[in-house]
């Protein structure tokens, strides 16, 4: 299967994850962020495990002893760690801001990543030319990919300004313009992560790390993390969080969504990062499209409009192929 569905898949099961994300997010809990990072390092972290229990191809995986698996857990570092900070913030936005506004803004990291990867490539000589990558179809592809997110952002960030305006007695408002530095620092951070994903991940100037590899190193740091907030929820709280009670279990369907979508995310940065970043991104497009239907949000025929871009890119993108 080649890397574009993989992307296409990916982006399928992140949009969904948003989706059961927002359904699990208490907007008075103070704490939901939490107890959604908790559900996610569960199911990353029992994933990891089964993955390591599993003869894989060894292109796929190289067996790990376990000093090479601390060694290479400390070399991925950089990328997990940026992934677990702009994933836990982006649960905390999700308490003040609709679906429809976060996501988009958050994935404009996409655009930002593959021009930062391109660049990078280049100086190390992994790329005579940027041709190499951008062939025609695939520039036009990418460039209404990430236009169309960049516009669906901006978009999204006037109705929230009206929509303040006319509603500011909401508690989901009551931020105003601070409540953006949540989508912004998932977008800083989400960028840093991808980038780095993409050149750890590149057969020839990356670590030498197999996909299944990287899933296993992700999942057992995302393990980690959520240990230490269920930790740190059972001093706050004076009780250890149970989540496997039954008003948790949308949180624990949106982790198996993002654990779906991160295994195919793995294999199309590993194939072509560069192209496969803006196009993993531009599932905010499921996002907002599901949140119309399933939450109620409401749609404009601008944000329709940005919409028709990102899917026509990655139409564009599809004929391309490998």
């Amino acid at each position: 299967m080649s890397w574009f569905f993989f992307a296409l898949i990916c982006l399928l099961g992140w949009g969904c994850a948003d989706l059961f994300y927002k359904k699990g997010t208490d907007e008075h809990d103070r704490y939901s962020h939490l107890r959604i990072a908790v559900w996610v390092g569960l199911v990353m972290g029992i994933c990891a495990i089964i993955m390591m229990l599993i003869p894989f191809d060894e292109e796929l995986k190289t067996p790990m002893s376990v000093g090479a698996l601390i060694e290479n857990g400390i070399k991925y570092s950089p990328a997990s760690l940026c992934y677990i900070l702009s994933m836990v913030i982006g649960y905390a936005g999700l308490r003040y801001m609709e679906v429809s506004i976060v996501s988009p803004v958050q994935n404009a990291s996409g655009g930002l990543s593959a021009i930062f990867m391109t660049v990078y490539f280049l100086i190390v000589g992994r790329l005579e030319s940027i041709s190499e990558i951008f062939d025609p179809l695939t520039t036009v592809g990418t460039i209404l990919i990430v236009l169309g997110v960049i516009a669906l952002a901006i978009v999204e960030q006037r109705l929230a300004r009206e929509e303040r305006r006319l509603n500011p007695p909401e508690k989901k408002y009551r931020f105003g313009a601070l409540a953006l530095l949540f989508p912004i620092l998932y977008c800083l951070f989400d960028t840093l992560g991808t980038a780095a994903d993409g050149i750890i991940l590149d057969e020839e100037v990356g670590l030498g790390l197999g996909e299944v590899d990287v899933l296993i190193l992700y999942g057992l740091t995302f393990l980690l993390a959520g240990l230490i907030a269920w930790i740190f929820l059972w001093i706050r709280e004076k009780k250890p969080y149970n989540p496997f009670a039954r008003t948790e279990l949308t949180k624990g369907i949106a982790a198996c969504c993002e654990e779906f979508g991160q295994v195919f995310y793995v294999f199309a940065m590993a194939r072509n990062p560069v192209v496969a970043a803006p196009i993993v991104a531009s599932y905010c497009v499921v996002s907002v499209l599901l949140a119309r239907i399933f939450l109620k949000e409401k749609l404009k025929a601008a944000q329709y409009a940005c919409i028709f871009a990102v899917i026509a890119g990655i139409i564009v993108i599809g004929f391309v192929g490998d």
